[in-house]
């Protein structure tokens, strides 16, 4: 009966698109796309143009395969077999390379541009330190070194922090999560972490690139974080998108991962405001 399964939900994928599958299996749920994009924090415009196949409007494959998974994720689908129907229609179609995100602004006065020459050196020289850092922090900083920043770090991790303007939760617009949830960590970009219990038993450690997820055993004792880069994170519990464990400048260890412990961080925080960063 299984294999029958599995044979009916492969024919399912091969008959529909993908932006057709995510799109049917969201009005079944009954929601829109704002909706999904609160849930997700993907921008609208992105899951309209996953709808639609409108490949060139995504900021390229790796980020696009992320969101859909994402998008999956939400709506009760699998996410591995949606990004893999993504990518064989994003090959069919000849995107297998990064394409950069194409803006709608209409253009400048030609006499205030500055010559290409300039335009593309700046871009290179940006490129160079975006990269160099990512190899600082993923490469030549080791788990090893992590750990040593994380305990020589005396400052203790701040319990609450004002949300950005228009990230707070609606209220009534989804369940809220429970303390015994599933949590999932979803990387949006390429981040090392490891995930220990409170013997230290380590439950988790790997270098993640965009788009995989992680799902915190609901059996483990105390799960905790070690990463250098939060920001890189997406945090969920029962589906439902919970604030980041911390920004892209500071390492963090230690940090509760469970449901209860991140809705307890959240429990003390102040009413306006989302859970903290690290």
């Amino acid at each position: 009966m299984a294999e029958e399964t599995n044979d009916e939900e492969n024919v399912e994928l091969h008959l529909h698109s993908t932006g057709e599958l995510l799109r049917r299996a969201r009005e079944q749920k009954n929601l829109s796309l704002e909706d999904i994009a609160k849930k997700t924090r993907i921008p609208q415009r992105h899951l309209e143009a996953i709808e639609s196949g409108d490949f060139d409007a995504l900021p390229g494959r790796t980020y696009a395969i992320g969101f859909a998974k994402s998008y999956a994720r939400t709506v009760g689908l699998v996410d591995a077999a949606i990004g893999s129907q993504l990518r064989a229609e994003m090959d069919e179609q000849g995107h297998g390379a990064y394409q950069p995100e194409v803006s709608g602004y209409a253009p400048a006065n030609p006499s205030s541009i500055p010559p290409r020459y300039l335009a593309w050196t700046a871009a290179g020289i940006g490129a160079l330190v975006l990269i160099g850092y990512l190899v600082w922090r993923t490469l030549i900083l080791n788990p090893g070194d992590l750990e040593q920043i994380a305990e020589s770090d005396s400052t203790p991790p701040a319990e609450s922090a004002t949300a950005p303007s228009g990230e707070q939760n609606v209220q009534g617009s989804s369940p809220t999560p429970s303390s015994q949830g599933i949590v999932v960590l979803t990387a949006t970009e390429p981040v090392w972490m490891k995930i220990y219990d409170a013997e230290g038993e380590r439950l988790f450690e790997d270098e993640m690139a965009a788009g995989d997820t992680f799902t915190v055993p609901a059996d483990a004792n105390d799960p905790q974080i070690l990463t250098g880069r939060p920001a890189a994170l997406t945090v969920t519990i029962d589906g439902q998108v919970v604030p980041q464990l911390g920004t892209a400048e500071r390492t963090i260890k230690d940090v509760g991962v469970s449901a209860a412990a991140l809705l307890a961080r959240e429990t003390v925080s102040n009413p306006d405001a989302d859970l903290s960063s690290e």
